[in-house]
């Protein structure tokens, strides 16, 4: 066993040295993010700090700051507020987001529990909103990790999504007097078993279905077209996972279509933009169509309000009669073991299986 995974015995700390705990590994999963609740102030807090980030708005402060202040955050938070209302998990007062990604967060530290014991420390973290990436860093710390691999939960790398939440890590770690060695983990989005997991999906979605769905459109969060120009690789991405995606459940080449959400601006985004795209294809004959979400790994408000409201209802407004929305992976035990399989693949020199931290 090589000193990355040996344990190292100490002798006792002298009389009023600072207590120093067992050193540990810290794996902190991170998602976008979620209101505190459907509120005015609440939603108003979201937005402001979701809209401000120059990683997804890059217009200059001095011109977008008056808009975002005076005029979008004056309306917006009560519109947003109301389709949060619609998909709140009351019971637990919490955006069902929250709901799963604790869920995802519980399930995965029960299997790396299993594979390396105590000496893993599992946790969640939210890019905007709470909990935060500092506070769960900075009680990672506390409790002992000494290193920390970072697990932003896009299977598609963009700047607006996995580079933002790098950034709120890498801003965290600079707060910290005694910073851990880091990680951050890649994109996924060609991982086996990520693909066979969205597979597993589609296939339990189609054998469920009441009629086979004609068409199945592959849905992903939108981006402005000059991203792409720049040279963000998140439209190849999208891309290929639809390819990867079609090729292990054998379909033919048209049988699957990639388009994008969220349109947000007034400049050109990501197209075919999935709201009029299905109302294309009711127009076109098309009466069963099928929506997946490859993009987003839990249900959130862009796929229970948006895709599984607004787009079913442009679909059927258009002349179509069924909409089958897949949910996405979610706490899926296929999920699970892909999310866990990639953790465990980029622990490779920190932790072996059975292995204690240093």
């Amino acid at each position: 066993m090589d000193d990355l995974t040996s344990t190292t015995r100490t002798s006792p700390m002298p009389a009023g040295h600072p207590r120093v705990p067992p050193a540990r590994v810290g794996i902190l999963v991170a998602n976008l993010g979620t209101p505190d609740g459907y509120d005015y102030w609440s939603m108003r807090r979201y937005l402001n700090e979701f809209l401000s980030d120059r990683r997804v708005i890059d217009y200059p402060r001095w011109k977008w700051q008056p808009i975002l202040q005076t005029v979008i955050l004056a309306k917006r938070p009560f519109s947003s507020g109301a389709n949060y209302k619609s998909i709140w998990n009351e019971s637990l007062n919490e955006s069902p987001l929250l709901t799963i990604t604790r869920r995802q967060t519980d399930r995965l530290r029960e299997t790396l529990a299993a594979r390396y014991g105590d000496a893993v420390i599992v946790d969640f973290c939210m890019r905007y909103g709470n909990p935060s990436v500092e506070s769960v860093v900075s009680r990672m710390v506390e409790e002992g990790c000494t290193r920390i691999l970072y697990f932003p939960l896009y299977p598609q790398y963009a700047g607006a999504t996995v580079a933002t939440a790098n950034d709120q890590f890498f801003r965290a770690l600079m707060k910290q007097f005694r910073q851990p060695t880091a990680r951050v983990v890649d994109a996924y989005f060609e991982h086996p078993l990520y693909v066979e997991a969205l597979a597993q999906s589609v296939e339990r979605a189609y054998a469920q279905a009441d009629s086979r769905p004609e068409k199945l459109v592959a849905s992903y969060h939108g981006m402005p077209k000059r991203y792409l120009m720049q040279g963000d690789p998140y439209h190849c991405q999208c891309q290929k996972t639809t390819r990867l995606l079609r090729e292990r459940l054998g379909w033919a080449a048209d049988s699957i279509d990639t388009t994008f959400q969220s349109v947000f601006g007034p400049e050109e985004w990501l197209k075919p933009y999935t709201v009029e795209h299905v109302a294309e294809l009711a127009k076109r004959g098309i009466r069963h169509i099928a929506v997946a979400s490859p993009a987003f790994s839990a249900d959130c408000i862009e796929t229970l309000e948006e895709i599984n409201g607004e787009i079913r209802e442009a679909f059927l407004h258009a002349g179509g009669t069924q909409f089958t929305y897949i949910p996405c992976l979610n706490d899926d035990d296929a999920h699970i073991r892909a999310l866990s399989t990639i953790i465990s693949e980029n622990l490779s020199g920190w932790l072996a299986p059975g292995a204690e931290a240093t």
